[in-house]
């Protein structure tokens, strides 16, 4: 159940450091994007329009849809068709704010990162004239706890970025151990089949340290709508530095553990259950068919950005475009010579 006051207009408190980061980030970020993901726009969102843009190979995860048949018998080779994106986009972020996403090992934390990811594409898409909504998860009660319905003025984009700014209760304690719950993104992307009726572009915003069974939830909205999950992370989750001895508490759960972390043999048996949490969530996200954007801690947000506008290229224009991999972020000079 999302609560009935969910669409309320962010605190008085809440908005002047809001106000200040979005002025920021239009500043320092947005200026450098112009005629990369704005001036591309139409072309970069290709897929839910009306109108033939082109015709290109199949690639593993396109909707089968938009399969041309004749094409495909001529050509002996299966192609799909490209459209232009319709003009009044309406772009989904479904924000996972629950503990984990609080974490940062040194001066930024995930949701300092998912907080500035989200607000310079909220208004990258806004300054054409689309909309952008949103479904918060775990930033009060446990479960879906808030909806922000589209919208697409400069307010709005404050109202987001308040909402996910939010302080979060403390985890409840009780006699005998933590009771908090953990998160059960299965609950979100559920909620969001019943609320996005028309497609969308949709950003699930998450570490994705969760209760299994989400991927399939995924894979449904994903059959729908284009979707990109955007995972945040922390360096110190993949290999626990040598920092003594040190009690590590659950986020969410509240449950503490009294760990040593010199010792050589834990710090190995954390690595190996990190890399094998990383294949398995690897799995997950090949299983529903989504693109993918990874954003550390240590991340520059323009370069970020800059990612994302080459993962949209490949999506758009296939596989044989001539792009930097995505396994490093390309360069501004980089991209902003390809865009001249």
């Amino acid at each position: 159940m999302i609560p009935a006051g969910s669409a309320s207009v962010a605190s008085p408190a809440a908005r002047p450091g809001a106000d200040a980061l979005l002025r920021r980030l239009e500043w320092t970020v947005l200026k450098r994007l112009d005629g990369l993901l704005q001036g591309d726009y139409r072309t970069l969102l290709r897929g839910a329009g009306v109108d033939l843009a082109d015709l290109r190979e199949y690639q593993y995860g396109d909707d089968v849809r938009h399969i041309d048949w004749n094409v495909t018998a001529r050509l002996q080779q299966p192609h799909v068709r490209q459209f232009h994106e319709d003009r009044d986009l309406t772009a989904w972020f479904l924000l996972d704010l629950s503990g984990s996403v609080h974490f940062g090992s040194g001066d930024v934390s995930k949701l300092a990162v998912s907080a500035g990811f989200v607000t310079a594409l909220a208004r990258v898409v806004t300054r054409h004239g689309n909309r952008v909504g949103a479904l918060f998860y775990g930033g009060g009660e446990p479960g879906v706890d808030g909806l922000l319905r589209p919208g697409a003025s400069r307010t709005h984009v404050l109202e987001l970025l308040a909402r996910m700014q939010r302080p979060r209760p403390a985890v409840p304690v009780k006699a005998g151990g933590a009771t908090g719950a953990g998160t059960a993104l299965f609950d979100l992307l559920r909620t969001a089949e019943g609320v996005l009726q028309r497609r969308s572009l949709v950003f699930v915003v998450s570490d994705f340290i969760s209760a299994p069974g989400w991927d399939e939830a995924l894979g449904r909205l994903a059959r729908r709508h284009d979707v990109v999950a955007v995972r945040l992370f922390d360096p110190a989750e993949m290999a626990l530095p040598d920092v003594g001895l040190v009690t590590l508490e659950d986020a969410e759960t509240g449950e503490q553990l009294f760990v040593d972390a010199t010792d050589p043999a834990f710090r190995a048996r954390y690595a190996a259950l990190a890399e094998a949490a990383e294949a398995e969530l690897a799995e997950a996200l090949g299983r529903a068919g989504v693109d993918l954007l990874e954003l550390a801690t240590d991340d520059d947000l323009l370069d970020a950005l800059l990612r994302f506008a080459d993962l949209r290229r490949r999506r758009a224009f296939g596989p044989g475009t001539h792009l930097a991999p995505l396994g490093a972020a390309p360069s501004s000079a980089a991209l902003q010579g390809e865009a001249a």
